[in-house]
């Protein structure tokens, strides 16, 4: 047990427990939370005419679900950080979970998913998908929130490498279009998402 704490210790600093643990608490909070709450009300579909021309592509989902590494990754290595930029970043992190609720509730929206023969593996995965995670809560994307969050948490970072920061970038725009291939949002969704996270990054500082 004394051997696992030093491990955490040397890869997370003691001020960052706490923000990390509570921002995965609190995450999970507002998205079942609003779904319990909203559940049976009426939802908008904001799906647009370019949103229609987006083949569905079922491949895409490995992105949108391998996504969760690389936000594990990536709020470690924020986590990381100094003091005042780890505290500065959550409270940004904190603050859009807030919105994210208010816009679930203030304005539920759901989408019409295509029709999945269940054939192929990828058509599998889309499937198991659609099947644990309901089409709500869309406007802003999570997953585009959280994921632009991971690249702008390190950007201009000089502690953190050219590539990885580069990658990180590369990252968050292909689980973006990942959400619009596998037909879990739509564009406003997605924009809605980037936004929201640069919003916030900037009033947590």
């Amino acid at each position: 047990m004394r051997k696992m704490r030093k491990k955490i210790a040397g890869m997370i600093p003691e001020y960052s427990l706490f923000p990390l643990i509570l921002a995965l608490l609190f995450n999970t909070a507002v998205y079942n939370g609003a779904r319990l709450i909203a559940g049976g009300w009426y939802h908008y579909n904001m799906e647009s005419s370019l949103d229609r021309l987006i083949p569905f592509w079922p491949p895409a989902v490995l992105v949108y679900l391998g996504c969760y590494l690389f936000w594990a990754v990536n709020y470690i290595i924020i986590a990381r950080q100094g003091k005042r930029e780890v505290y500065q970043f959550f409270k940004g992190d904190f603050l859009s979970r807030i919105i994210c609720l208010i816009c679930f509730l203030s304005f539920p929206t759901t989408n019409i998913r295509p029709f999945v023969e269940a054939e192929g593996i990828w058509n599998q995965a889309v499937l198991w998908l659609y099947s644990v995670d309901a089409a709500d809560n869309l406007f802003p994307s999570i997953h585009c929130l959280v994921s632009w969050l991971c690249y702008i948490g390190i950007r201009g970072r000089q502690s953190v490498s050219v590539w990885y920061r580069g990658f990180s970038c590369v990252m968050a725009l292909l689980v973006c279009a990942s959400t619009l291939f596998t037909k879990q949002h739509v564009l406003v969704d997605v924009i809605g998402g980037v936004l929201l996270a640069e919003l916030c990054f900037y009033l947590g500082k």
